[in-house]
Parts: C-alpha cells; sequence; structure tokens
C-alpha cells in the first residue's frame, strides 16, 4: 500500500541541538534518501484526509505513535515523500528512521490510486 509521509519540523528545537545531533540528523537524511531510493520507489496518488492518519513522535528517547493528524506549537512541514510499504506498521518503521522525528513527527496518510 502506498503512503504519504509528511514531515513536521520544529526549527527551534533542532536549533538547540548540540553540534553531534546536528551531524547525526544530516547524515540520518542521507542514509534514509539512500534507503528510499533502494527499497521504495516514488509512486503517485491521493493522500487520505482526515481518516486512517498515524502521527509518529520521539520524545525523551521514546518512539510513540497517534491516530491523530495534529502537530505541536511550532511545527510546519518540512517535506514530504510516498513510499510503498506492506501495511501501517511497516510505514511507522519507515517513519522512525526520520530524523526530523526527534524534533518534530512525521504523519503517515494511507494513499489511494
Amino acid at each position: 500500500m502506498l503512503y504519504l509521509m509528511l514531515i513536521y519540523k520544529d526549527d527551534a528545537k533542532l536549533e538547540a541541538a548540540t553540534t553531534e545531533e546536528k551531524a547525526a540528523h544530516g547524515k540520518g537524511y542521507g542514509e534514509l534518501n539512500a534507503f528510499l531510493t533502494e527499497s521504495n520507489g516514488v509512486n503517485r496518488g491521493t493522500a487520505t484526509w482526515p481518516a486512517n492518519i498515524t502521527t509518529v513522535r520521539m520524545r525523551d528517547g521514546e518512539m510513540t505513535t497517534s491516530d491523530r493528524p495534529y502537530v505541536e506549537t511550532g511545527e510546519r512541514v518540512g517535506g514530504f515523500f510516498l513510499i510503498d510499504a506492506e501495511d501501517v506498521d511497516a510505514a511507522i518503521k519507515i517513519a522512525e528512521r526520520v530524523p526530523d522525528v526527534r524534533y518534530g513527527a512525521v504523519e503517515i496518510r494511507p494513499v489511494k490510486v
């Protein structure tokens, strides 16, 4: 199934990160892009709204998910990509690899083609 991954970021949180955390953030995007290129080609479709939305965040080292599309104050859309995943659980595993999940959230929306 196709999923739209909306990346929400909070620039203030990223700005407060250490030099090492910022370097890991940049490296993480390089690794994510390589992974997506190798295993999850980009496709086209229409994302659902607002049903069946899952949001993934990491706070205090713990990954959490919620079944709502709401973002926190200060977060804004920083990017998006489309993946082909077996189910929402597989999509969540990919969302956990997005570096901005530590500074914002990744919203997962099923896509109908």
